[in-house]
């Protein structure tokens, strides 16, 4: 990505944040998550993971790195 989105902003910097996005784009993002969760359970992720090939998922990971905080413990 081009213009990388960087979605944090400081407290201190406004008080009031609004964020307006397209339904239309949530509708693709909704799509894209929902063909990323039946490919995980897929027996093509399921070989691909065995025989050690990089996965669809492993490439988004390496693309956009993982979040710490999303990692429930």
């Amino acid at each position: 990505m081009n213009g990388e989105f960087k979605g944090f902003s400081q407290p201190a910097d406004d008080k009031k944040f609004n964020l307006y996005i397209k339904n239309k784009e949530i509708d693709k993002i909704i799509k894209e998550y929902k063909k990323l969760k039946k490919y995980k359970k897929s027996s093509f992720f399921q070989i691909e993971k065995l025989s050690g090939q990089d996965t669809q998922i492993d490439k988004l990971i390496e693309e956009y790195g993982i979040d710490p905080e999303a990692i429930e413990d």
